[in-house]
């Protein structure tokens, strides 16, 4: 019995934990276990070619949003080719109502609900040892003799028991490394899936240590913690990251997902001392109307939050990467313009402009009716339109994220923006609305653009400005050139300069 476990990562650099756990997990079946990854961006062909050719008898896929579609057709092609093959699926996109799901796609035959170490392990044992008997295993839904069965969920596992994948496997040196040191989340937000486990349960910190240790000795890239709100035992947080600082290695740099109000004077001191580079903090901040906040069992103190990250910001050490949702109960768009105005100010490095998505097992999926959600059909569940915000509403929202990611998150226009900001338009959200229409009125989106581009896109808008603002257009020429010259090198530019601000 040759099993494989897979997925499709949604970019090279990402790697998936899940089969990680599951292949150290199943340590009497791990010599008949593989593990491949592919990414939603490779041929379906290819993905098709490698999986058949290798005469798997069981393929396991790792499904989320962003893969679940690809999956299942491939699945269901594998199925084709040899029906013989058995098929498992497992992951938060398929965990529930898996009965109805398995009646739709009758060529999966069977799928894990829950976390899967332990269900996977017994399956994988009894599927090498050929006994059919699948009834015991907790969390397992199954496919025998054309009936279908589903066990109850197990319960959540003693996290200490679950081995360090990575001692199993080698270190990929050109992926992101993804830990986790707790598993669960003590607030309820309605839109996530974290919410539905309120328990938090953590490995002890002598285990942490260990296995942060084996990444700093390793020297990775990047290890990026998926604990959903780090700092929420603040105590806990203090000293993972102080032994970080310790124990640095000069390389290696640690993304962890924050509570920007929670933070303490204590923890800033220390993380004033941390290298440039060391550490990577996500904020969500998702809205700062608190009707909006409230509705999704939300809490938040915006104004800690703000000083909290002004501070993170000056200290200069840190990449600080803050986190918008559109779509949210009760935030209508000119809500949104303040909300995205008040992030916008505290000067992160990064801003993520999300949309809410209606996931499966999230509980604002029970309020549709109560918000007039109208939304995608297919994962990722994203919304179309509610009581708040009409669809066009939200497509001008996306055109305005587009140029928030073109310009502000990928670097290279800081002196620009900064002046553009304050002076072309009201507000920095009224500024980047009246870029993106600008920008999509002049048919720039219908093709994608060098960053060269861009600074000859950007002068060209402010040419059209220079109609309400005199002389902009030369200001904005001179900050577009120092940009230019702190990010681009000197070839890039000496070629600037040879074809021109003309573009073509």
């Amino acid at each position: 019995m040759k099993i494989l476990l897979t997925t499709l990562n949604s970019k090279y650099v990402h790697s998936n934990l899940a089969l990680k756990y599951l292949y150290a997990s199943a340590e009497k079946s791990r010599n008949s276990i593989d593990i491949l990854e592919f990414t939603i961006n490779n041929e379906e062909d290819y993905v098709f070619t490698e999986l058949l050719r290798k005469n798997y008898d069981a393929i396991g896929f790792s499904c989320y949003i962003w893969n679940v579609d690809k999956t299942l057709y491939l699945a269901e092609n594998l199925k084709k080719a040899r029906p013989e093959l058995k098929i498992l699926l497992g992951g938060p996109e398929v965990s529930y109502d898996t009965i109805p799901f398995m009646s739709r796609h009758k060529y999966i035959d069977f799928i894990i609900s829950g976390e899967g170490e332990a269900p996977f392990a017994e399956l994988a044992e009894a599927l090498i040892a050929d006994t059919g008997e699948f009834e015991k295993i907790r969390g397992l839904t199954y496919r025998l003799d054309g009936k279908l069965y589903v066990n109850p969920i197990a319960s959540p596992l003693h996290f200490e028991s679950i081995p360090f994948p990575y001692l199993n496997l080698v270190c990929e040196e050109d992926k992101v490394m993804y830990y986790e040191s707790s598993r669960g989340c003590p607030f309820q937000c309605s839109y996530c899936l974290s919410s539905v486990e309120r328990r938090v349960r953590t490995l002890s910190m002598d285990r942490v240590k260990s296995d942060l240790s084996y990444f700093i000795y390793k020297k990775v890239k990047q290890v990026k913690f998926i604990d959903r709100t780090f700092n929420w035992d603040r105590r806990r947080c203090y000293e993972i990251m102080q032994y970080l600082i310790v124990s640095d290695n000069g390389e290696t740099n640690f993304h962890f997902e924050l509570c920007g109000d929670l933070l303490e004077e204590e923890l800033l001191k220390l993380l004033g001392t941390a290298r440039p580079g060391l550490f990577q903090f996500e904020i969500g901040v998702q809205s700062t109307n608190e009707e909006a906040l409230h509705a999704c069992s939300r809490t938040s103190d915006f104004s800690k939050l703000a000083e909290n990250v002004k501070r993170l910001v000056e200290m200069e050490n840190i990449h600080i990467h803050l986190d918008l949702i559109a779509g949210l109960p009760y935030e209508d768009y000119e809500s949104f313009r303040k909300s995205f105005n008040d992030v916008y100010s505290l000067g992160g490095h990064n801003l993520q402009l999300g949309f809410l998505k209606l996931i499966k097992g999230a509980p604002i999926r029970n309020q549709i009716e109560e918000h007039g959600y109208v939304y995608r059909s297919q994962a990722p569940y994203e919304i179309i339109s509610s009581k708040y915000l009409s669809s066009l509403a939200l497509v001008r929202l996306k055109r305005i994220e587009n140029v928030l990611d073109l310009y502000h998150n990928r670097k290279g226009f800081q002196r620009t923006l900064d002046f553009a900001a304050a002076n072309l338009a009201g507000t920095p959200f009224d500024f980047y609305e009246e870029l993106a229409d600008y920008y999509y009125l002049k048919g720039f989106q219908h093709r994608s653009h060098k960053k060269e581009d861009l600074y000859r896109i950007f002068l060209l808008y402010a040419g059209w400005k220079e109609r309400f603002i005199p002389n902009v257009r030369d200001i904005v020429r001179e900050l577009l050139l120092l940009d230019m010259r702190d990010t681009l090198n000197p070839e890039a530019i000496k070629k600037f300069e040879r074809k021109g601000w003309e573009i073509l």
